[in-house]
């Protein structure tokens, strides 16, 4: 979501506000307040450095008024249900990944709209950063009583991936049965291209996929190397960019009031000064994967800007059904186009 602030001003009066929490602690005898924060990653994952790291400036700059203690690998909840858990209080924060949050509000699912399909990475940072981010922010605010702290972290460009078809357009999706990782954005996306969506929990895609229960899947670089998938038959992959995943960062209200308005405000800038350092890092982490996957036999195909600008217009051809199937609201398409044209 785009700041009050610039960026300098928020790093200048965090700085500010730093130096006076370790006094107003130790002056009030006050005890810390603990956070504990949900994921469902493993801890080298990209999301997991990120949140861990975030969480330990907060500490520090608190000088130990907030602490922390991060559960990783879905020890506590899921992403599918950590959304309840946080509604509940049953834990201080999570950073869910927005296509796990379509059931609640349908509208975090704007980013599959055609719009999308094959740009830069940049091009939905705006779009989540700008109008389109703010009104899901609100919605889940709203749903959940949570404080959205700030931008979306990214996972990256979601690609194609099969174990015995050759990818070299995306006519060879046709007649494969796809794993999707939910949600009616990506299943109307591989029925479009004449795929066959399957919905498979990710644990158990490597079995599924040396079993031949799918033919192949939609995922990241990154997801796909930290699996290690080609040990279960992973061999192509059509690289058409065809969305850009992102987390959500939440904390649930219940813990962000018993917080002081300069806590939260601090906490606040410090994600905001810090999500650019954790988009890049999460981009070479994709770069890197590449590389691990090609090492490990998988041939990768790029389309060319033409032929994704001609698939891109084929699928806003049928955007209506998308929009209709997803439950996209007419305010969140509109400023999605806008914010994609930079109209907004």
């Amino acid at each position: 979501m785009r700041q009050g602030l610039s960026r300098r001003a928020f790093v200048r009066s965090a700085v500010a506000l730093t130096g006076s929490f370790g006094i107003l602690r130790h002056a009030r005898g006050e005890q810390p307040l603990k956070l504990r924060c949900s994921l469902d990653t493993a801890p080298s994952h990209v999301r997991n450095v990120s949140i861990v790291d975030y969480l330990r400036k907060v500490e520090d700059a608190t000088g130990g008024q907030v602490t922390s203690e991060v559960f990783h690998s879905g020890q506590l909840y899921a992403d599918l249900n950590v959304a309840k858990a946080l509604l509940q209080g049953q834990v201080d924060m999570a950073a869910p990944g927005d296509w796990t949050q379509t059931g609640i509000v349908p509208d975090a699912d704007f980013c599959q709209l055609p719009a999308f399909y094959g740009h830069v990475i940049g091009v939905t940072e705006r779009a989540s950063d700008g109008k389109p981010g703010e009104l899901v922010a609100r919605q889940l605010e709203t749903k959940l009583r949570v404080k959205v702290l700030g931008p979306w972290l990214d996972l990256g460009f979601q690609n194609w991936y099969t174990t015995k078809k050759p990818l070299n357009t995306i006519e060879d999706v046709k007649g494969l049965k796809i794993r999707s990782p939910g949600g009616a954005g990506i299943s109307w996306r591989i029925s479009f291209f004449g795929g066959i969506p399957n919905t498979t929990a990710w644990p158990n895609v490597p079995l599924a996929l040396s079993q031949g229960t799918f033919d192949g899947f939609i995922s990241s670089d990154e997801s796909c190397a930290t699996a290690k998938l080609w040990e279960a038959g992973v061999r192509y992959s059509y690289q058409d960019h065809q969305y850009v995943a992102q987390y959500i960062p939440m904390i649930s209200q219940s813990f962000w009031s018993k917080l002081t308005p300069d806590v939260q405000t601090l906490m606040s800038q410090l994600w905001f000064s810090n999500i650019s350092t954790y988009r890049a890092n999460a981009f070479a982490s994709q770069l890197r994967a590449r590389k691990l996957m090609e090492d490990n036999g998988v041939t990768f195909t790029d389309p060319s800007e033409e032929v994704l600008a001609a698939d891109r217009k084929r699928l806003q051809a049928d955007a209506g059904s998308l929009i209709k199937d997803a439950k996209l609201s007419p305010e969140i398409v509109r400023l999605s186009e806008e914010s994609v044209a930079g109209t907004a």
